[in-house]
This record gives structure tokens, sequence and C-alpha cells, in this order.
């Protein structure tokens, strides 16, 4: 997959796609906060086939269904998202972790790790957004957690050891 960038003066910026299986798709960021897609024939990369504009909070809501936030594909084991140096990612709490039974706030999560978990999905798929230092670990838990690599990597050695 490539992706190329440019600015675009007085509009906004435009993000080139190239996708493995050779599609092209071309988003464009006005300064407005409004975006529109363009979706390009494959035979023809000139050629624009179809277009969507959607506004800041429609865009937001695509993405978020697009980067897997409202439904994961039960296919993936884990998911990634990164943006810059920030990284989100979906962890999985095993039946052995150390952090089960203790809440966030008792484990010390954010202080000791600089990593922030963003939800909570319990096996019976109750959710929890942004849950406070009082929701408690349970087994088999999917946590939606966001930081930099290496606090991730803190954070999820912190969950398992202890």
């Amino acid at each position: 997959m490539n992706i190329w960038e440019s600015d675009l003066p007085g509009i906004g910026r435009k993000f080139q796609m190239e996708t493995r299986m050779g599609e092209k798709l071309v988003v464009v960021i006005h300064d407005s906060g409004r975006r529109e897609l363009y979706f390009f024939d494959q035979e023809n990369a000139e050629e624009c086939t179809s277009s969507v504009t959607l506004e800041d909070d429609e865009a937001l809501q695509a993405a978020g269904i697009l980067g897997g936030m409202s439904y994961k594909p039960k296919a993936l084991d884990t998911v990634n998202l990164s943006l810059n140096d920030l990284v989100i990612e979906w962890y999985k709490i095993s039946p052995q972790a150390a952090c089960i039974g203790k809440s966030i706030g008792e484990v010390d999560v954010r202080q000791k790790t600089g990593a922030t978990i963003i939800a909570v999905i319990n096996p019976d798929q109750k959710k929890q957004i942004t849950p406070g230092p009082d929701h408690v670990f349970i087994a088999n838990a999917l946590l939606v957690v966001a930081g930099e690599r290496e606090s991730l990597k803190t954070l999820k050695v912190l969950l398992q050891n202890g």
C-alpha cells in the first residue's frame, strides 16, 4: 500500500492511496473539516468513478467504523492503528493475568505505563467507554488501549505479570 500526501494551499491537504489490490483512493481534507473521497477506475487511474462528501462529524464516525472501533471482526486477534507516535491496540486479558480482580487505580496503569485505557469490552459484550480508576479487570475482557509503543509494551507486562 502506498500513500502520498500533498498540501492544497487555501483548501487543505490531499492524501492519495494505492491499495495492495491496485485500487486508487484520494481523500481531500478541507480546512473547514469537510472531507471528500474520490474513487478511481482500476483500468484508467485518471478516471474518477465515484465520490463521497462527508462533514467533520460524519468523517469521524466513518473513521471509527473503518478503524474497528464500532465492530472488530472476530477473525482479528489484535488490531493496531498508528497515528504518528500514537498507537491504538486491542488487548485481551488472559485468564492467568495478575491484574484480574484489581482495579485500574490499584494497578496504577497510567502512572506506571503512560498508556491510557480507552474502552473495555467484557466477554458478555458489555462495553464501557473511558473506564475510571474503579473499573475492575476480568478475564477475557478486551481492552482498547492507546499510547506510544513502549508504553503499550509496559502496560501488557504490568497487566499480565503485575
